[in-house]
């Protein structure tokens, strides 16, 4: 009955103890495997360390006996310990949890890639993931079919590939025009989910059916997104208004497949030169948060107050957005004001009523709404496709979709504006400057031939004549692979929202100079900065800063002078003033002593075994061999704490 209570707590107890000898935290099941092997070896050393007859070892000899046996098993297991440290060393394999976890996700994963491969072969697209290049479709009738099978495939493949086809469709650098036609319908034409499940969340997170909220509600969406679809309704007021529902069941395909990019990220950053120059994995954290916070419609209602405040700041732009309805509204309900105007995806007809005069005035003001929000308010839309844009028949926009907005402190703001002003005048050497203040870069950067590069670049694109934008920044980007600079996922979300930007500038006014117009709107506020008023607030603020060092600069003067004078002018450098430094010394010195001491220690067992002679403390055993076996597991023990801090990983 006793037997298996007895045999758990001799395994824990073996367990504790070879934790604590060997002083470094290890893990659960690996110590109770080594207490099992003590608990195993522990009689068949007993038995070896046994007279022949056991009949003549008496009651002091049987313990002693008895407790050489432990001790040894002990250290056994301990060495067992150390080997397993040495070939699988502690963190390499996940624990029971973390392995039931894992292969569950790994499930999941796979199921999804199959899910992906179905979808691929179902829409046609199958021969294009065979690894080996293909002639591509050389008629435009051939084009519209496979741009159409892609488009669906998308859209079917869930919300991460309804954004990768967003903004592949303002790419129009990059793909032929028929892709970039189809693709705009993921833009706001996504697969509507029916109403009945639309009801149901309503239901849930107003707290009441929709019937008592609205007057009333259409069923049939005016546009459906990857994230949400959106309703028009009347409030019981009157008051016409839009409801942006999420999608049911929505966050947790998002999850699952947030996880298959991040260990994407992982592996390219860990596995190549680009991916930790572009630090993939820092955009690819950048890119779930985003797509996190898209999820939670509380903080697009935040975003969509300070947005407004911010272009209420900066009027005359023909810009808005959406004012929300805080008191109808939820982490999955966004409830605003209904802006008029059509899609700008679908709104070629009413741009083409327009003058070509009248188009780069929407273009222009645009493009100065976007500058204001990235160098004046730090608060920026970082996804301006067109369908995330109303226009309206006076010409004025809507914004919409600010479920993510870019964010950027006044520092980055400054050297942001001091790279388009020194790209106008053509100085690579003031624009490398402002770029290396932007960027994460490393500790051996050429700046010269950064420069050189920058320099050519600046010929090649910042010239009167130059309308290719989004080749400049590409061009861009691979100068800073090529120089090891990482990107913050800040200055990132600048560059996307440009070249996104840059695709619906095109759509708004075809052959619209986006560098051009971006170097004068720069050159522009630089002037406006330079207002006999503006000159004097910043001189004000700069001496209110500086006003307080002053007045305390002639009184420390004088004490360093005087202590100077009567030799009392000292230097006092403090070694291993930072914890990390006195940490490392520490644990050199401790592994240090422990090696001299174990060594010592089985220096002096070797003698003491080699010893006859002397007192003995029984008749079957001497003192100086059991002391040299004490201070031989001593020894052991010391050398095996030594031996499993050098190879542990961490």
């Amino acid at each position: 009955m006793l037997f298996v209570p007895t045999v758990i707590v001799t395994v824990l107890a073996f367990a504790a103890v070879i934790r604590r000898l060997l002083g470094v935290r290890v893990g659960l099941v690996r110590a109770l495997l080594a207490a099992v092997l003590a608990l195993l070896v522990t009689a068949p050393i007993l038995s070896a360390f046994a007279p022949d007859d056991p009949t003549t070892v008496g009651g002091g000899e049987a313990f002693l006996l008895g407790a050489a046996s432990i001790v040894v098993a002990a250290l056994l297991a301990m060495a067992a310990l150390v080997v397993l440290e040495v070939l699988l060393p502690t963190g390499s394999l996940p624990g029971p949890v973390e392995a039931w976890k894992g292969a569950r996700r790994r499930i999941e994963r796979t199921r999804r890639y199959s899910t992906i491969l179905r979808i691929a072969l179902r829409h046609g697209l199958g021969r294009f993931l065979r690894g080996r290049p293909l002639p591509g479709p050389t008629s435009a009738a051939a084009r519209r079919r496979l741009a159409r099978s892609l488009r669906a495939a998308l859209d079917e493949g869930g919300v991460t590939f309804v954004k990768i086809g967003q903004l592949l469709s303002t790419r129009r650098d990059l793909l032929p025009a028929e892709f970039a036609d189809e693709l705009t319908a993921l833009q706001d034409r996504a697969t509507p989910v029916a109403w009945p499940e639309i009801d149901a969340v309503l239901t849930a997170e107003l707290g009441h059916p929709a019937g008592e909220v609205f007057r009333d509600i259409d069923r049939e969406p005016l546009a459906a997104a990857s994230v949400a679809q959106v309703h028009a309704a009347r409030l019981l007021d009157g008051t016409e208004v839009v409801v942006k529902v999420q999608r049911p069941g929505i966050a947790r395909i998002v999850e699952r497949d947030l996880d298959i990019l991040l260990r994407l990220a992982d592996m390219l950053e860990d596995r190549t030169a680009w991916g930790r120059a572009f630090g993939v994995r820092g955009l690819a954290t950048g890119f779930a948060a985003a797509l996190r916070e898209e999820l939670d419609f509380t903080v697009e209602r935040d975003n969509l107050r300070a947005m407004a405040a911010a272009l209420a700041a900066s009027p005359g732009r023909g810009v808005r957005v959406p004012a929300p309805h805080p008191g109808l509204g939820s982490e999955r309900v966004l409830v605003m004001d209904r802006l008029p105007g059509t899609p700008l995806g679908a709104a070629a007809p009413l741009l083409a009523r327009l003058d070509d005069e009248r188009r780069a005035e929407i273009a222009s003001g645009l493009l100065d709404s976007m500058l204001d929000q990235i160098l004046v308010h730090g608060l920026f839309h970082v996804d301006l496709h067109p369908g995330n844009l109303l226009l309206d028949d006076d010409g004025s926009l809507g914004m919409l979709d600010l479920g993510s907005v870019g964010r950027i402190d006044a520092v980055t703001r400054t050297a942001i504006g001091r790279l388009l002003l020194a790209a106008g005048r053509g100085d690579s050497v003031a624009v490398t400057d402002a770029l290396l203040q932007l960027l994460d870069r490393p500790d051996d950067v050429d700046e010269r031939e950064l420069q050189r590069m920058v320099g050519a670049l600046i010929v090649r694109y910042a010239s009167p004549a130059s309308t290719v934008g989004v080749a400049a920044v590409t061009a861009l980007l691979d100068t800073f692979t090529a120089h090891g600079l990482g990107v913050p996922p800040s200055v990132a979300a600048v560059f996307r929202a440009v070249t996104t930007l840059e695709g619906t500038l095109a759509l708004v006014h075809p052959g619209f100079d986006l560098v051009g117009q971006a170097r004068a709107s720069a050159g522009r506020r630089i002037a406006g900065g330079l207002t006999p008023d503006n000159l004097r607030d910043a001189l004000e603020q700069e001496l209110s800063t500086i006003l307080p060092m002053l007045r305390g600069l002639p009184r420390r003067i004088d004490r360093i002078g005087d202590a100077l004078e009567h030799g009392r002018l000292r230097f006092n450098v403090r070694l291993f003033a930072d914890d990390q430094d006195r940490r490392l010394v520490t644990g050199l010195l401790h592994q240090v002593l422990l090696t001299v001491i174990g060594a010592t220690a089985g220096v002096m067992a070797t003698l003491l075994l080699g010893t006859d002679g002397g007192p003995r403390v029984s008749t079957g055993v001497a003192l100086f061999p059991l002391l040299g076996y004490g201070l031989l597991i001593v020894s052991a023990v010391l050398v095996l704490r030594v031996l499993v801090t050098v190879f542990r990983h961490d």
